[in-house]
């Protein structure tokens, strides 16, 4: 059974505790974060060590880690910890769910995690960074790039490219080979059928209420 450490302790980092420990070959021992956000000592009946000091109770050489952070500013910011970890000395870890779908052909890199019921076809390429939410498919020679998050449900059809630091929303849908140009943000719901601008910003309008209440419809 190999050791690990989760940076963080926000939603995902208890998350992917629970996923690591009953679906990998790790046992979570740790979470950690810098000492200026270390606001309690202990977390799901483990340690919450300070970043700075972890060499000293969890060192490299007998604990991998995974950054469990969100999509912060594009997903930049859990990449400066993926880097800064890795100059401590320690190999980020990457997970896959066994409730993934797939028949081997492809790719993934490091401090990537992968949540189950993900469809994911051959020879599609995964980046390093890189989060897939439950319940995604990915098409055929696609090619997801580096400090990606994808929530859950979106369909990304074959020969489609998404860039680095990209976020994409639920049930948003991309169609057959379609460019994702880096650092979008692609909202719930959006439809993307043609290649996308840097640094763009997809949304749809929500529903908005109707001007009857729930109480005066008829048959219901």
């Amino acid at each position: 059974m190999k050791q690990a450490v989760i940076f963080g302790t926000a939603d995902f980092a208890e998350v992917a505790r629970v996923y690591l420990d009953a679906d990998s070959p790790y046992r979570v021992a740790a979470f950690t974060v810098h000492e200026r956000f270390l606001d309690r000592t202990e977390l799901l009946g483990l340690p919450v060590v300070a970043f700075e000091t972890l060499t000293q109770t969890h060192p490299p050489d007998q604990y991998d880690i995974f950054v469990a952070l969100g999509f912060g500013k594009v997903n930049r910011t859990r990449a400066a910890l993926v880097a800064e970890a890795k100059e401590k000395g320690y190999k980020p870890l990457t997970y896959i769910s066994s409730r993934v779908s797939h028949v081997g052909h492809f790719t993934i890199g490091e401090n990537s995690f992968i949540f189950e019921n993900n469809v994911i076809q051959p020879f599609v390429s995964i980046g390093d960074n890189t989060i897939l939410w439950s319940g995604n498919h990915v098409g055929h020679h696609s090619t997801i790039g580096n400090n990606v998050f994808i929530a859950s449900h979106a369909v990304i059809s074959g020969h489609c490219t998404i860039g680095d630091n990209c976020f994409i929303g639920v049930n948003a849908t991309f169609r057959h080979g379609v460019v994702v140009a880096p650092e979008c943000v692609i909202g719930a719901g959006a439809l993307i059928m043609k290649d996308t601008i840097p640094r763009g910003v997809y949304k749809v309008r929500g529903t908005e209420p109707a001007e009857h209440t729930s109480d005066q419809l008829r048959n219901f």
